[in-house]
């Protein structure tokens, strides 16, 4: 997958304004089935399974028991005892291998099946009309938002599921990978008359920024728990079982929070990159977690982790780039997407 296929602020504004294909088939894929997979899962992610139902998908991340974060996943459930679940690539082995070390006890087995499917996202404003005219109206209008069927298309069996990274509506489309060149084309032909654009990793990361969805790696890592990062809602306390991380994320939402993520804009051309400084009163009080252009705004914009008792007192905050102090800004989701 290219950084971009044209230029990233065009097929950046394409997903805001219409609609936009990506090729994300590097996404790692699991499925975990037996009697005890859903309990085994519970006890793994951060989130609640028992309350989604069969066709439908929950976000969660999976965390140490420090409360750092092992990744982010999406769970599908297939039914009571099969979950497919989608990975980060770059944590593919890691998660294998965090599964394995778990499952002691647990009847299921997990079987790493990424190799076997590729994955396509079509996200945007007119996703829903264009692939209603590919699978047909009624089956995109009865798909809400994470929830997923399987449907056939492109002479295979296809998992449709109406979620995605961009902050606008859209699908993702898990395909056997013989079948991934022809569902591509299927959709880049149709999808002319809906302006669609190929969209690549420039594209994909600006966008997720925008609308403050989080990378691993930056946002989420091992040293920062999902309610640092602001993602507390997918932190089910008062779920039923017992899971990993649960003692330190408790601490936390119930007030020990040192430090939290802040997304800004700059009033200049220049990007904060990750690593740089931020800065309170002339003292080092947090660090860039992800900047870059947002298309939409027309400035730079990041993501910093930065001290909590600094954040509730409103102090102005600066991030240093080449060595010149620049004011940042918060910015909220409405005012971009």
């Amino acid at each position: 997958m290219p950084t971009f296929y044209t230029t990233m602020i065009d097929e950046h504004k394409a997903v805001r304004e219409s609609v936009g294909l990506f090729d994300v088939s590097h996404m790692g894929e699991f499925l975990v089935r037996g009697k005890d997979a859903k309990s085994l899962l519970n006890y793994l992610i951060t989130n609640d399974l028992d309350r989604i139902n069969d066709g439908q998908a929950l976000y969660s991340p999976v965390c140490y028991p420090d409360g750092g974060t092992v990744d982010d996943w999406i769970l599908y459930r297939i039914d009571e005892a099969t979950f497919f679940i989608c990975v980060n690539a770059s944590n593919r082995e890691k998660d294998l291998a965090w599964i394995h070390a778990h499952i002691a006890g647990y009847d299921c087995q997990v079987e790493d099946v990424s190799d076997q499917y590729g994955l396509l996202a079509v996200q945007g404003p007119k996703a829903a009309a264009l692939m209603g005219e590919l699978v047909g109206e009624s089956t995109i209008a009865g798909l809400a938002k994470f929830a997923f069927c399987d449907i056939e298309l492109a002479d295979a069996n296809i998992r449709l599921s109406r979620t995605g990274y961009t902050g606008e509506d859209g699908f993702e489309l898990y395909t056997p990978i013989a079948a991934l060149s022809a569902l591509a084309e299927i959709i880049w032909q149709r999808g002319q008359d809906f302006g669609c654009r190929l969209c690549g990793l420039g594209a994909r990361d600006s966008l997720r920024l925008e609308a403050k969805l989080p990378l691993y790696g930056h946002e989420l890592d091992r040293d920062i728990s999902p309610v640092e990062a602001g993602f507390g809602w997918a932190v089910r306390l008062e779920k039923a079982q017992d899971f990993i991380g649960r003692a330190a994320l408790a601490e936390q939402k119930q007030g020990a929070l040192t430090r939290r993520l802040l997304h800004f804009y700059l009033d200049d051309r220049r990007i904060a990159r990750q690593g740089a400084s931020i800065s309170a009163a002339g003292r080092v009080v947090g660090v860039v977690c992800s900047g870059t252009l947002s298309p939409m705004l027309n400035k730079p914009i990041g993501s910093a982790l930065i001290e909590n008792a600094v954040l509730k007192s409103k102090t102005p905050l600066t991030v240093e780039i080449r060595r010149q102090h620049l004011a940042i800004h918060p910015f909220t989701l409405r005012s971009i997407v």
